[in-house]
């Protein structure tokens, strides 16, 4: 297990609440808990998190998404459809520091929760609203799933093959996107959140999550009207960068495009006159011969075994790596040594789980995995929400189907 070094982590004092299901919102929760925040996550008492049943190993019925999403968390159970839910919900955001939620926009407004009520009963709240298009504009009222923001974002444009359907990949990219975009948000907010006293809504599309990172693709069209398109397993215009094949039947990455390293590539192939072909000698040179330069670097690597390949790469300092399943990961060496690779208390099954590290690493507060995820709904009702009702009364909201 990442070992919590009993300093502080940095958001240590924050509290979150954490509203909505699945991936997005819980994910940028999550990356709170990480670094320290006490995160509460609130669940319908007769409708739990659907999270809680995904993933694609199960042990005895469980799944393992949520031992990973839902680390670092408290768990209530809250019906907010109700009046003294409501009421109940209230309290516990007078206690807040940051709502995170990711209904369809105009949920809370309809429970009667929405951020005028927010921000008058807690005026340092911070609401951040994660939603398929925004809280504004046309298609806000619209439901949104991470396969449909890659989409309409442009996104899934990009990758794959000429002229074939375009993939996905193997995960919910654009709730994970979002998710780290409201992480973000949410920090800049209690920053200035410092110097003001006032909260305010931090609002994430995960369409625009999409967008945001798709480095010169808007600026290519605005101004020379190229429509970038998937070009398979390569950047067009970047070269050398691409998979090789080698000669025991596995594949490596070779990044070599930048000049230097390109000349340093040439050397390990035995082959420095390409350094200074013209046809290669260049970014831009390369970037224009691609087929050619990428054909000659994957002649030489299906003549090499991928691991004396590699140590030849690396003796060289050309940027390199196998292609690596997650069988190769848990073994990887670098991520263990980095704890990136750490165990996970799981009450469920018994027994630790093994999952991803805390990212960012900050070496002064250090983020760890400090609880395991909340083994069912409500878990901590009584010590969270004991705070804000006595014994009989809770009691009571128990009995009526409210917590």
């Amino acid at each position: 297990m990442q070992k919590h070094s009993g300093v502080a982590g940095a958001l240590d004092g924050i509290r979150v609440v954490e509203l909505g299901s699945l991936i997005a919102g819980p994910f940028g929760a999550r990356l709170l808990g990480d670094m320290g925040a006490d995160v509460i996550k609130v669940e319908a008492p007769s409708s739990p998190d659907p999270l809680r049943g995904w993933g694609q190993a199960e042990v005895d019925g469980h799944r393992f998404l949520w031992t990973v999403y839902a680390r670092n968390k408290r768990a209530v159970t809250i019906d907010l459809r109700s009046d003294d839910g409501r009421d109940l919900f209230l309290d516990l955001a007078a206690t807040a520091d940051v709502i995170v939620e990711n209904f369809r926009p105009g949920t809370l407004e309809r429970l009667g929760i929405g951020w005028d009520i927010l921000h008058e009963r807690n005026p340092g709240l911070i609401l951040v609203r994660v939603s398929g298009y925004g809280q504004t504009g046309p298609a806000a009222s619209r439901p949104g799933y991470a396969s449909v923001a890659e989409a309409v974002s442009g996104l899934r444009h990009l990758n794959g093959y000429p002229d074939q359907p375009p993939p996905r990949l193997a995960l919910s990219l654009g709730d994970t996107l979002a998710g780290m975009f409201a992480a973000q948000g949410a920090l800049a907010a209690l920053h200035r959140r410092s110097v003001t006293g006032e909260g305010q809504v931090v609002d994430v599309a995960l369409t625009e999550a999409c967008l945001a990172i798709q480095e010169s693709v808007i600026p290519d069209y605005a101004m020379g009207g190229v429509v970038r398109g998937p070009s398979g397993t390569r950047l067009d215009g970047i070269a050398p960068s691409n998979v090789y094949p080698t000669a025991d039947g596995s594949m490596v990455v070779i990044g070599a495009n930048q000049d230097t390293v390109f000349r340093r590539l040439c050397g390990a192939m035995d082959r420095p006159e390409l350094a200074d072909d013209p046809r290669f000698a260049t970014h831009g040179a390369r970037g224009d011969n691609q087929d050619e330069i990428d054909a000659i670097i994957a002649e030489w690597t299906a003549t090499v075994d991928r691991d004396d390949l590699l140590t030849r790469l690396d003796d060289a300092g050309v940027v390199a790596g196998p292609i690596n399943t997650v069988a190769d990961i848990v073994e990887d060496e670098q991520l263990r040594a980095r704890g990136m690779l750490v165990d996970h208390p799981d009450d469920r099954v018994g027994r630790p789980v093994l999952g991803p590290g805390v990212v960012p690493m900050l070496h002064g507060t250090p983020g760890s995995v400090r609880t395991s995820a909340p083994p069912t709904p409500g878990h901590h009702n009584d010590e969270v929400l004991g705070e804000l009702r006595d014994p009989a009364a809770l009691a009571r909201l128990r009995e009526a189907g409210v917590v």
